[in-house]
């Protein structure tokens, strides 16, 4: 008989833990929509990943992964396809310290910009690659960091976006002596530049992250101060903030969903990649939080990709040394 009693106890321990485990999971999803998933099966031979991890850039209609890596004496990029082989690996010896990678001209004819933050010969640059992982220009002077607009130089510039125009947009100074947003139009002349320290309207201190959206609105992580500001792309006016979501980490990425709808946020060291309602045109507004996918802890999600055409999602991990891919719920059947 005590034996029953026992075992009953021990079934109704498990089951009520069981449930406290289900209404766990339940309150987070009821908190938060559930719009990814990890896709387990990508990539197919993670054992390429052999440095820390620090970058990500998807072309969607070639369906190619550029995954940009920091180490000694390993290819600092490794191309996979979308579906997970591994495809190539670039030796190149130009490139230092990868921070920032982008996918330009997709449709066209595509590059690979990269940031490097590296303090050698070839660092406080910014380079573009053909997709082989030919070298076919720099921006800035090599191995010599400054804050001059002509000619011009960077100190750890963090990230690059290059608009469908052919508009180059920069975030300037992930710890260095610059703190910048710099738009160059076409043929790099100038067109308007955000540069002071501080915490005020439109100064940053370490811009990590820049993004421009459907509706001429530029977004930058700037991490330091543990906000977004937002820029009209035209003219370079201020347009908001949004602070009360980053109480806890710092935004470090930003990065649109393909719909507009939502903005991909990576929060190193809280190892969460959050998604915010996207605002409408002309309104910038408090951000809201729509969805949290929390990471193992020392994971430490830097940056991160969309797919444009599927909206997988793409984080480089610089805790875990590797990249994830994370696709929408409704793409997983579930």
């Amino acid at each position: 008989m005590a034996l029953i009693i026992f075992i009953m106890f021990i079934c109704g321990f498990i089951s009520s833990h069981a449930s406290v485990a289900m209404r766990f999971q339940s309150d987070f999803m009821v908190s938060g929509r559930v719009l990814y998933k990890l896709d387990f099966s990508w990539p197919k031979n993670p054992e390429h990943f052999t440095g820390q991890v620090f970058g990500v850039a998807v072309n969607h209609l070639a369906g190619l992964v550029y995954v940009a890596q920091r180490g000694d004496n390993i290819p600092k990029v490794l191309v996979f396809s979308t579906d997970g082989d591994f495809l190539q690996a670039w030796n190149t010896s130009n490139l230092e310290m990868p921070h920032g990678i982008f996918l330009a001209n997709a449709s066209g004819d595509p590059t690979v910009w990269i940031t490097d933050v590296g303090n050698g010969p070839y660092g406080h640059t910014i380079k573009q690659y053909s997709p082989s992982g030919k070298l076919l220009q720099v921006l800035g002077s090599p191995g010599k960091a400054g804050s001059s607009l002509s000619p011009l130089q960077f100190d750890q510039p963090a990230e690059i976006f290059v608009h469908s125009s052919g508009e180059i947009y920069i975030v300037d100074g992930d710890g260095g002596m610059n703190n910048r947003l710099i738009k160059l139009s076409r043929d790099l002349q100038v067109l308007w530049m955000h540069g002071e320290k501080g915490q005020g309207l439109a100064q940053f201190y370490i811009p990590h992250s820049v993004a421009v959206d459907s509706y001429q609105r530029v977004w930058v992580a700037d991490r330091g101060n543990k906000r977004i500001q937002v820029f009209n792309s035209v003219t370079g006016d201020w347009l908001g903030s949004w602070g009360s979501c980053f109480k806890e980490d710092a935004p470090y990425s930003v990065r649109l969903t393909p719909d507009q709808k939502y903005m991909v946020v990576a929060q190193l060291n809280t190892n969460q990649v959050t998604l915010l309602e996207a605002p409408p045109v002309g309104i910038i507004g408090q951000c809201q939080v729509i969805s949290a996918i929390q990471l193992a802890e020392d994971v430490k999600p830097h940056l991160v990709d969309l797919d444009l055409k599927t909206a997988a999602l793409y984080v480089a991990e610089i805790g875990a040394n590797q990249a994830q891919k994370f696709i929408p719920v409704t793409a997983a059947g579930v």
